[in-house]
């Protein structure tokens, strides 16, 4: 039907959205509501379960009501990944806070785990790093912390997930109990080439596997809520590659949101990093399995946050692009946000915050630039590294989320690229992905040919000639290596 719209829940780290597409991928209808964050300790960061649930609620119910009896065909889910939830399977009450992806609480027990020699056997199955970024030792650190648990996971009566399956255990009321590939894939507990659990590394990590959700594809019925087919989940960031089309080998995409996520789409070919990249599965959808490299910048949009909730320096988000604008470049200052650790390519947990190059000529305006900047050339390492592995020079990056506004930032990110940045003409991708998902599996799009041909461009930033690039990622990673290695 013509009228058809899919829904898609989407569950960010600081937001629950839901969105209603129709058949060109136009939003028909949208409602968000923001949660709490939680911040026990320094590096900790967790979520209340019930809390996302109940916004990410309220906003179907908001967009449903908005839809006037409108057909939905289908819905998705996409999610913050590696935030980790355990819950009791009888009551449905998670045993502890959900441990969010930037938490930092497992970094000595990871770095015990590279000591006696593991890291390798990880990288080679997984695809991962051993880093408290992932879910698997998050799980291992509540089995362990609170008390009673361990043994209750034991005797079977736990349920561990990522955000997708604890969403999709409430919508059917406690009837599946699973998860897709791609957020599998983001544990340290699944092997990407086989496309299981892994017996070894569970071991490894302390986890019983009773308590770990059925892994399926990322386009198929999962179950149904209200009458409504789920039918397709992917983590944000492959549901974002999906949504932009990504679909052949050497395609790139950048979202730009709390964090900043790099993948590129390898194919089938699960491409092994020698630069400190992740290999990750980009999807699996038809039977076919697809992989990509990825690069995780853990503060990318969450800078521009800092400015304005913990300094006070701005009084909006939006306002940054008006203080940086107010001065012609950096004056000579380099902000590195590792606020949480630094990602990849560097992986160093210990890492902390630095600002560097200031002068009594430094202004507000170079400390909001700088941080602008920041986000670019976090990016643009991650690109040098994934062309590195890949082999295949960049030809495009295709870019989405909030900071894709600021024309000042990606002006600046094709400089360092020197590379063409092509923001997408619709700025949720990564809804429109899991959207896409959904709608295969019903028979809203025939294929993913398809839906290349919806995709559309909404902006295009070339790099500029004139631009001293090499001299200014030589300071930027000068400065990163002073931010490293802080508590360690």
């Amino acid at each position: 039907m013509k009228n058809e719209v899919i829904l898609a829940l989407d569950q960010g780290t600081t937001s629950s959205r839901t969105l209603a597409f129709d058949r060109t991928g136009a939003v028909v209808a949208v409602a968000q509501r923001e949660f709490k964050q939680y911040f026990p300790k320094p590096g900790w960061v967790e979520h209340d379960a019930e809390e996302i649930w109940e916004s990410q609620e309220g906003t179907l119910w908001e967009v449903l009501e908005q839809l006037d009896g409108r057909k939905v065909a289908a819905m998705g889910i996409t999610n913050q990944r590696e935030t980790t939830i355990v819950w009791d399977r009888a009551t449905g009450e998670p045993v502890h806070q959900a441990i969010v992806w930037q938490d930092r609480r497992t970094a000595e027990f990871c770095e015990r785990l590279k000591g006696e020699g593991l890291e390798e056997r990880f990288v080679e199955k997984t695809g991962l790093r051993l880093d408290p970024y992932f879910s698997g030792t998050k799980v291992r650190w509540i089995l362990d912390q609170v008390r009673g648990v361990r043994e209750r996971a034991e005797r079977g009566e736990l349920c561990f997930g990522t955000v997708d399956s604890w969403l999709l255990w409430k919508l059917t009321k406690g009837q599946v109990h699973a998860t897709d590939i791609t957020n599998a894939s983001r544990t340290l507990l699944l092997n990407i080439h086989t496309g299981n659990w892994d017996e070894e590394l569970c071991e490894l990590l302390g986890v019983p596997m009773g308590i770990l959700p059925e892994v399926k594809s990322c386009s198929e019925i999962y179950g149904e809520a209200e009458g409504i087919a789920i039918a397709g989940v992917a983590g944000d960031q492959h549901a974002a590659l999906f949504g932009q089309a990504c679909f052949e080998a050497g395609m790139a995409k950048n979202t730009y949101g709390t964090g900043c996520f790099l993948l590129m789409n390898t194919g089938t070919e699960a491409v092994k990093s020698n630069n400190n990249l992740l290999t990750t599965v980009a999807w699996e959808v038809g039977g076919k399995r697809e992989y990509a490299l990825e690069g995780s910048v853990f503060i990318g949009g969450a800078v521009v946050q800092w400015l304005r909730d913990g300094l006070g320096m701005i009084s909006s988000a939006e306002e940054v692009n008006e203080v940086a604008a107010t001065v012609e470049d950096n004056g000579g200052m380099y902000l590195v946000p590792a606020f949480t650790g630094i990602g990849a390519p560097h992986w160093d947990p210990f890492a902390r915050g630095l600002a560097i190059g200031m002068t009594r000529g430094t202004t507000k305006g170079h400390f909001c630039r700088a941080a602008l900047e920041s986000i670019a050339y976090q990016s643009a390492e991650l690109v040098e590294c994934m062309v590195a592995d890949s082999g295949v020079p960049l030809r495009e990056l295709r870019v989405d989320g909030g900071a894709t506004g600021s024309g000042l930032l990606m002006q600046f990110q094709a400089d360092l690229l020197e590379r063409e940045v092509v923001r997408s003409g619709v700025t949720e991708t990564t809804g429109l992905g899991v959207a896409y998902l959904a709608g295969l599996a019903v028979g809203v799009w025939k294929s993913q040919e398809e839906i290349a041909e919806q995709w559309s461009m909404g902006g295009r930033f070339e790099p500029r000639g004139d631009f001293e690039r090499e001299q200014k990622m030589k300071e930027w990673k000068r400065a990163v290596e002073r931010a490293k290695g802080w508590e360690e």
